[in-house]
């Protein structure tokens, strides 16, 4: 199958790739319905499947009959609404088995993990978000759950900046521009000159510290992959709750550590070009 040009891949729309006599309407619109689903939308019926994607009733009838036919999603009897099923990890768990970046830092992220007793990810860009693709989490109570694929905004996440503060100023503050840069909490910065100050902050120091902009009580921290041409590929961040960590703590005991395991990262993935966003 012939692979769309990465400049359709990586555009703000689809508005060109839809123009290509190569794209699938209907298969976008079955994979606009299962990425509908969500924690504020665990479970829709037709109509509320229809308002979350926009595509018509009877295009969403046909859309969510062949999904359930298939197996990613299963209707309840009694509301009506649809779920998804365990069968729609396939198509996430693919990619976790096979990205090679994910295998390559494993080792590296454990090992930090294992030093420091706290939770250690892997984060990866796409769009103006971070995905979070690998977790070594602590053993110690942690009052935030975050999953594999959950997806964070890159302007007040401390792997996001880091992530920003590699790329030429220009870039980054075109990511900035295109975010819906809302104030999770009062210590969240929105500011596009504050967060330009920052992320040359970030350049500087080799990492991005993070405190309550997105949770409250919680202490992030990240540092930045990159491959042999010092393009990022991802970020490495180490989270940590107030009830046992202070800001100064953070950047005398964990800061030298995650530095050290992203250059370890990025030694190991130096070979690896950054992929489409």
């Amino acid at each position: 199958m012939t692979a769309l040009p990465s400049n359709l891949l990586r555009s703000g729309t689809m508005t060109e790739a839809e123009d290509s006599p190569l794209y699938v309407t209907a298969l976008a619109k079955g994979l606009s319905v299962l990425t509908a689903f969500g924690p504020s939308r665990p479970a829709m019926n037709l109509l509320e499947l229809a308002d979350a994607t926009g595509l018509n009733k009877s295009t969403i009838q046909r859309s969510v009959f062949t999904l359930e036919a298939m197996g990613y999603l299963a209707r309840d009897i009694g509301s009506k609404r649809y779920r998804l099923t365990v069968k729609s990890l396939e198509m996430g768990t693919g990619y976790l088995q096979t990205a090679e970046l994910i295998e390559r830092a494993n080792p590296f992220i454990q090992q930090l993990n294992r030093q420091t007793g706290e939770s250690c990810n892997l984060l990866e860009p796409w769009g103006t978000d971070m995905v979070y693709v690998a977790r070594f989490t602590s053993h110690k109570e942690m009052p935030i759950h975050v999953p594999i694929g959950q997806r964070l905004p890159m302007y007040c996440t401390a792997a996001g900046r880091a992530y920003l503060s590699a790329l030429p100023v220009a870039d980054a503050a075109s990511y900035i521009e295109r975010s819906n840069r809302v104030a999770y909490t009062a210590h969240t910065v929105t500011d596009t000159g504050e967060l330009l100050t920052l992320l040359r902050q970030a350049h500087t120091d080799g990492f991005s510290l993070i405190t309550e902009e997105i949770y409250v009580g919680d202490i992030a921290i990240g540092a930045c992959v990159v491959n042999a041409d010092g393009q990022p590929l991802a970020a490495i961040n180490v989270s940590v709750p107030f009830s046992r960590w202070r800001p100064e703590q953070v950047l005398s005991e964990l800061a030298p550590q995650l530095v050290n395991t992203a250059r370890a990262v990025s030694s190991a993935a130096k070979g690896l070009k950054p992929a489409a966003r």
